[in-house]
């Protein structure tokens, strides 16, 4: 197992939540050229069925970009590192990182109770001698659903723009929590969403705003955002199925609002894996909760079990194990996003699909894993074939992983 260590951050309430990213030996063989990335993409792109593709791998101090497809159906046009993109459920991992930057600060803390936050005379469920914490939220154990369910009418039905702030504070009060916070992981949306709320409540600012002066302006990351403008939204990846409009998405911050791009996204890779001007707290990517100290886990799952829980981050394979894998998956409003990072080698990935005219049922998530053990020189991992292609997908809302 990865030393043990106390971090500066001495808030973290649990012996998990002091484990830093201390790497494992990495391969003693020379690792594949970084170029091998182009033709490993084309194989995933092909088989995924997708409009369109980018992948970005970075691995130290190289970098690789590749748009694969069309920007549009009948388009003729390759994606490229402007391309705008929905980034989906990667919004979390934004959110997370800004929580450990006011963890530091002192603005807050992991063990701070949601009701905190909460609106004046608004009560937040509990269970019996147990609060929603902020740590709850940012691992996926408060007890609460995954969504609020399906917008009434005459609410905006625009992908992540539903529930905004007055509708989930109101929402909230008349919940019952599913089990006791801690206990078992249920992947969770609207956790997110609550989470964004209590960053913003503690920093006295919007949540954009902060995420401007604390992440995005700082890394020059200039096209990550919530409020795309109109030369911008005619940059926006368009997939097989009609996914209405680009839109302020500000009523999802944390939880899936986020557009950015290819070479946006090469500057939080960097970030992520230490290997750019600024890096992030290792705090952000440890593991806080063992899986197998849950009594059950769902939706948390989709490249593959969990061997750690951290702030909106998975783990993939032993701690020790130096091919481990740390990585968040996106997807909704005709997009399948995946950042997956290996510390021991200094390599992560970014790729981004739009939907195509047939579901293929290729999992973009182990593909992926097994681009980026490739790219690093570890073994890949078996992944069984996926069943026939299948009718065009049915029409999502909300669905982010």
């Amino acid at each position: 197992m990865r030393k043990l260590l106390l971090t500066t951050l001495l808030f973290l309430p649990l012996p998990l939540a002091a484990q830093t990213l201390q790497l494992a030996p990495a391969p003693q063989s020379p690792l594949p050229p970084l170029s091998q990335a182009g033709p490993l993409g084309a194989d995933l792109f092909t088989r995924s069925g997708s409009t369109g593709m980018v992948l970005v791998v970075v691995r130290g101090k190289e970098v690789f970009f590749q748009g694969y497809g069309e920007t549009a159906p009948g388009s003729g046009k390759l994606p490229d590192e402007k391309s705008i993109l929905r980034l989906c459920s990667l919004s979390k991992i934004f959110a997370t990182d800004l929580l450990v930057k006011l963890i530091h600060d002192g603005t807050l803390h992991l063990d701070d109770p949601l009701q905190r936050f909460a609106p004046s005379g608004v009560r937040v469920p509990t269970w019996p001698g147990r609060a929603i914490t902020l740590k709850d939220l940012a691992t996926h154990t408060s007890g609460l659903p995954r969504e609020v369910g399906r917008a009434p009418r005459g609410e905006n039905n625009a992908h992540f723009t539903f529930p905004g702030y007055t509708f989930r504070w109101h929402w909230l009060p008349t919940q019952r929590l599913h089990y006791e916070p801690g206990t078992e992981a249920l992947y969770s949306n609207i956790g997110f969403d609550f989470l964004g709320d209590a960053i913003s409540h503690a920093a006295a600012k919007p949540y954009a705003t902060l995420l401007a002066e604390r992440t995005t302006t700082p890394l020059g990351m200039s096209e990550t955002g919530f409020t795309p403008n109109p030369a911008q939204c005619n940059r926006l990846l368009q997939g097989a199925h009609d996914e209405g409009p680009c839109t302020d998405t500000q009523n999802s911050v944390a939880s899936a609002g986020v557009y950015s791009t290819a070479t946006d996204m090469t500057l939080w890779l960097q970030y992520l894996l230490g290997t750019g001007a600024i890096a992030q707290d290792p705090a952000a990517q440890a593991v806080y909760i063992d899986p197998a100290d849950l009594i059950h886990q769902s939706g948390l799952d989709h490249p593959g079990t969990p061997t750690g829980i951290g702030l909106g981050w998975m783990h993939l394979f032993p701690a020790g194990d130096p091919s481990t894998i740390t990585e968040k998956t996106g997807g909704g409003g005709g997009f399948l996003t995946y950042i997956a990072l290996n510390q021991a080698t200094h390599t992560g990935l970014f790729v981004a699909v739009t939907d195509g005219a047939i579901e293929t049922h290729v999992n973009l998530f182990k593909n992926a894993d097994n681009i980026l053990l490739t790219l690093t020189g570890f073994p890949t991992i078996f992944i069984p074939p996926p069943p026939p292609p299948a009718k065009p997908h049915a029409k999502r809302r909300r669905s982010t992983h």
